[in-house]
């Protein structure tokens, strides 16, 4: 495996694979916080030639964390389909990259190559594409998942409606899903961030959002953000809920962190088929974000985008109804500004779709960060050019419990409206029976919340 190249008269040697994955990111404040990151673009520039040349199977012959001693590892490696890996792994990492922008390559074929795949090498591709390589690319892959409803496909973008509350008060709560079902927010998902994680509060807050969807015959999901295991209790009671959620990480020690393992999400995937609302097939709901590693010190020296493409490896092996990394949200610590939050959004949406996953994102930003509204509205604009799943929103693109900021409730509409995009049909049709929509345009009703209120 060569690990040099010269740049200009000046000879560039790598250490390990590991090391020139990290130096071949793009800037991000998260890997310069770890000690890792490029320091010149000119040694950028060169780790991304090495990088370029090394094969599949270097990057598969060199874990960067053995399958021995991490678990994420092992899941990864276990998946990757023998026959279709045998065909690529003599494929330079530039190979891959070309096959993947290949006028030639359909969606279908980057899925079916996926399983030959690992992350990493999935992560080293990522790393030599622009930002408008990562939207063509992630925009040829359709990925469909089924829990109440269908979303994903072509021509679409679905929505999270996010009604958080300070306080986890119901009638709170209930005021701002109405407004963000006034708006045709919802047809991926109505998921809430319960302040307090307790079983009787994620009951609660699940039976007043079920009685919502029952009600008014919406063809949705819900499901509250508390720990796996709280949820698995609710739902054990009796909750109503559609899906079982859990933030994952990239790493075996990270995942501990968050209170998680293989065994525990099998058990939660099974308690969601069993006594969940959702009819399925898919039941779980996982989000990451890059750098969550790195805060809780479990990232081993590797890059956070290699990092973030192993929490994708990890979720495919759970076939989870959606995905979504929540980019922006942990602070200038990983992502500085703008221009990294974009890039970073680009890549995790390229990177869970070529992991086959039902890939969506929360484009958001915190108060402490260089990136203001216009930055994620642009941001917006890209991703749904790149055909993201969904998004998630906000009343007023401000969450007033976790105290960050996203996109709101008008923007998904305005977002559609421009792009050309739809809810996904059984959504839309429900929203033409309530007024709300007429030919794919929002009506006058609209953005009334007081449509729900009899």
């Amino acid at each position: 495996m060569k690990l040099s190249t010269q740049y200009f008269g000046e000879i560039h040697q790598f250490k390990s694979l590991k090391e020139v994955l990290a130096k071949a990111n793009e800037e991000k404040s998260g890997d310069r916080l770890a000690g890792i990151a490029a320091h010149s673009v000119q040694e950028r520039i060169a780790a991304k030639a090495v990088l370029s040349e090394l094969t599949l199977a270097d990057i598969r012959n060199y874990p960067l964390l053995s399958p021995e001693e991490d678990e994420v590892s092992r899941i990864i490696d276990g998946l990757i389909n023998g026959t279709i890996y045998q065909s690529v792994k003599n494929w330079s990492v530039a190979e891959l990259r070309e096959y993947i922008l290949s006028d030639e390559t359909t969606g279908e074929d980057l899925k079916r190559l996926s399983r030959g795949l690992n992350s990493e090498m999935i992560a080293a591709a990522a790393k030599l594409m622009s930002n408008l390589d990562l939207i063509h690319a992630a925009n040829k892959i359709e990925v469909l998942t089924k829990n109440n409803s269908t979303i994903g496909y072509k021509g679409t973008i679905a929505s999270r409606l996010q009604p958080n509350h300070p306080t986890d008060n119901v009638d709170g709560m209930l005021a701002s899903l109405k407004e963000g079902l006034s708006y045709g927010i919802g047809d991926a998902l109505i998921g809430i961030n319960p302040v307090d994680d307790s079983v009787e509060s994620v009951k609660r807050l699940l039976h007043a959002t079920q009685d919502v969807i029952q009600k008014w015959n919406i063809p949705t999901q819900n499901c509250v953000l508390a720990h796996v295991t709280t949820q698995m209790k609710a739902v054990q009671q009796g909750a109503p809920a559609d899906m079982i959620f859990q933030s994952i990480a990239g790493t075996e020690t990270a995942n501990r962190s968050f209170g998680i393992n293989v065994q525990l999400l099998e058990e939660a995937n099974e308690i969601a088929k069993a006594y969940g609302t959702g009819t399925g097939p898919q039941h779980l709901y996982f989000e990451t974000g890059q750098g969550s590693e790195l805060s809780a010190e479990a990232h081993f020296g590797i890059d956070q985008v290699t990092l973030e493409a192993r929490n994708y490896g990890f979720a495919r092996y759970f076939d989870p109804y959606i995905v979504n990394t929540v980019v922006g949200f942990i602070g200038p610590e990983y992502l500085y500004n703008s221009k990294q939050v974009i890039r970073a959004g680009l890549e995790d949406h390229f990177m869970g779709k070529m992991h086959g996953l039902p890939m969506g994102v929360d484009i958001c930003y915190t108060n402490h960060m260089k990136a203001d509204q216009n930055d994620i509205e642009d941001l917006g604009v890209l991703l749904t050019a790149a055909g993201v799943n969904f998004i998630i929103a906000t009343p007023m693109g401000d969450d007033c419990m976790l105290n960050y900021q996203s996109l709101s409730y008008h923007d998904i509409a305005t977002l559609r409206q421009t792009m050309d995009k739809r809810p996904t049909p059984l959504y839309e049709a429900w929203l033409e029976k309530m007024g709300i929509m007429e030919n794919g345009k929002l009506t006058k009703r609209a953005g009334d919340p007081t449509i729900f209120n009899h």
